[in-house]
């Protein structure tokens, strides 16, 4: 049987030990395919090891139809580096992998996107910070991109699926599981409505630690930038954050309380230079988005707008934080008795501005 492209891509990839821009040199060198043809001196005299050039001489061609094969089980389709559809932003990190693995929309890899991640056991208002920003960005044009992870990215890919074909999964195993399994549901929403899911792992691979910050390369490679939204500092999002900077691209922090360790990372980074973000005007300012379908001045000035309406809302709003805000810190605040606030927390939560946490309340946007 003729080989096609994609086997010598995934034969290179499967090589031992040869970093991938050494592999990229070879292919630029002497051609894909002609590259499995050179003789062992040329090989050697470019720096490969034994082992490696006979691995190059003589792939191990069952094992790479039986990828292939997997992957069509799978209804996955495998892009290789030099397909037309391969991102044009993953190509410039220094790391690009040679083969991804995908199932969706791939259309959406060459499209706007902003990379959104956070802590796993995000809070409430970390929660719902999330999907409304990512509903937003998505509403104008921009591809949400995040890693299908419990808390911060579960919460973007469902708010970016407001929207169709919003939104890109970066995950860390093949693409026949799905990790953690309780997102089976968000994984099928996410091909349903357009989207995209993609790995740089073949169909058979499980979820390994060493996987993730890999799959975080891929994240900030395939996004003009990267928003963190809450984090610890010692977390996988500051990792992503890193291969940004790493990569050239932009950096963002969501503020919050000095108290909230999950905000601690965010801080960090603001501190690092990361640009300070509360609202999307930011985001689109720094990046230059305004460009995009439905983000013109109007737009802009409406988001401006609607922060302000909070204004003409019920005073005893100022006694709650976006933080879960304990009910006698409210009565202090607020210096009204506890039966006039509970009663009034009550209105509040009614008009949806205020919601019952455990230990008390908490503001909503």
């Amino acid at each position: 049987m003729e080989k096609s492209n994609c086997h010598y891509w995934l034969a290179l990839k499967v090589v031992n030990r040869l970093a991938v821009h050494k592999k990229l040199f070879l292919v630029e060198t002497f051609g894909l395919k002609e590259l499995f043809f050179q003789p062992q001196e040329k090989l050697l005299s470019c720096g490969l090891s034994l082992k490696q050039c006979q691995q190059i001489q003589s792939p191990d061609w069952p094992k790479i139809t039986q990828i292939i094969e997997q992957a069509q089980l799978c209804n996955c389709q495998i892009l290789s580096f030099d397909d037309q559809n391969y991102p044009d932003l993953l190509k410039k990190i220094y790391d690009p992998p040679l083969v991804l693995f995908t199932q969706g929309e791939q259309s959406l890899l060459n499209k706007v996107q902003l990379a959104i991640v956070g802590s796993r056991s995000a809070t409430i208002t970390g929660i719902e910070f999330t999907k409304n920003i990512a509903s937003d960005l998505a509403q104008h044009g921009v591809v949400i991109t995040s890693g299908l992870a419990l808390g911060i990215d579960a919460a973007a890919h469902v708010g970016a699926l407001m929207h169709p074909a919003s939104t890109i999964a970066v995950v860390a195993t093949g693409l026949d599981t799905v990790y953690p399994s309780r997102h089976r549901q968000l994984a099928k929403k996410i091909i349903v409505e357009g989207g995209l899911i993609v790995s740089e792992f073949p169909p058979g691979t499980g979820a390994r630690a060493g996987h993730f910050p890999r799959r975080n390369r891929l994240i900030s490679g395939l996004s003009l930038g990267v928003l963190v939204v809450e984090a610890e500092i010692k977390s996988g999002s500051l990792i992503t954050a890193r291969c940004a900077l790493e990569q050239n691209r932009e950096v963002f922090a969501v503020p919050g309380s000095v108290n909230n360790p999950k905000r601690k990372g965010c801080h960090w980074l603001i501190k690092q230079g990361a640009k300070l973000i509360d609202d999307l005007a930011d985001i689109i300012d720094e990046l230059d988005l305004s460009t995009l379908s439905g983000l013109n001045e109007y737009n802009v000035k409406n988001i401006q707008q609607n922060s302000q309406q909070d204004l003409f809302l019920d005073p005893l709003l100022a006694s709650v934080d976006y933080e879960t805000t304990p009910v006698d810190i409210v009565v202090s605040r607020s210096k009204l008795s506890i039966e006039e606030v509970l009663t009034r927390l009550t209105i509040l939560e009614l008009k949806c501005l205020v919601s019952a946490v455990p230990g008390g309340y908490l503001r909503l946007k």
